[in-house]
């Protein structure tokens, strides 16, 4: 089935978000080292990222280094970082052609000086830009995300700029990383696992979950749209029933 052609038959989900795993066992299956995974893996970055833009889905978000990461190896650690650096300068070039604005979530704070630099010059460097707005999680955790905005809810209670009662779920939304953008819709996986990963907890509360077989460096544009082909034969109640949702 060319599913490229029939997904623009509905509506793409506003905010996707991916998991991108594999990378390490790719290369493993072919004898390489882990460099080479993470490599063929930005590749595959740029592939998804363009294939978003052209699909008219307005945020992408992509797990590019969890805050368990740090807990690898230091030469892998460092390895992913000067990469990092290496990709966003190559392809701010393609931010610019589809017009992406570049964005960041996690403990920006806690990169490398010189990836934080980088990472900066390509966000401004786009900012103005309303094709598509492509959020990088780096140095992410949901629960650290959680954490810190609990706590500073619980100064603002302290401090009475805020009453305890007043607190809802709108205003846990406007104080976590992900304030100026929308829940997810759907969220994909690579590789096989089918699992979280303390990802995006909060803004995953209703998302569609779809869990590949594929490594992610093996990810193609067609994978892509299966996923999203996959979601749009879904139907999302959000607690109410079928026949709810079809009452006129």
């Amino acid at each position: 089935m060319d599913y490229q052609k029939e997904i623009l038959k509905k509506p793409i989900p506003g905010h996707i978000a991916i998991i991108m795993d594999g990378n390490g066992r790719w290369a493993k299956r072919k004898g390489l080292f882990r460099v080479s995974g993470h490599e063929k893996g930005t590749k595959t970055v740029k592939k998804i990222v363009e294939a978003a833009a052209e699909f008219k889905v307005k945020y992408l978000t992509l797990f590019a280094f969890s805050s368990e990461n740090w807990n690898r190896p230091k030469r892998e650690v460092d390895m992913l970082m000067n990469l990092l650096v290496t990709t966003l300068k190559k392809e701010l070039k393609t931010f610019k052609d589809n017009k992406i604005k570049l964005t960041s979530i996690g403990n920006i704070g806690s990169l490398p000086d010189k990836a934080q630099k980088e990472l900066q010059y390509v966000k401004d460097a786009t900012k103005e830009n309303e094709n598509m707005c492509l959020i990088l999680a780096l140095s992410y955790g949901s629960r650290y995300e959680l954490t810190c905005a609990f706590r500073q809810l619980a100064d603002k209670v302290k401090n009475n700029d805020v009453a305890s009662k007043d607190i809802d779920e709108q205003m846990i939304s406007e104080h976590l990383f992900t304030s100026d953008h929308p829940d997810v819709d759907l969220l994909i996986r690579t590789s096989g696992e089918q699992r979280i990963s303390n990802f995006l907890l909060w803004q995953i509360a209703y998302a569609e979950l779809y869990f590949s077989q594929k490594l992610w460096p093996d990810f193609t544009k067609q994978d892509f749209s299966e996923a999203i082909y996959n979601y749009q034969k879904r139907e999302r109640r959000f607690g109410k029933t079928s026949e709810q949702l079809h009452e006129k």
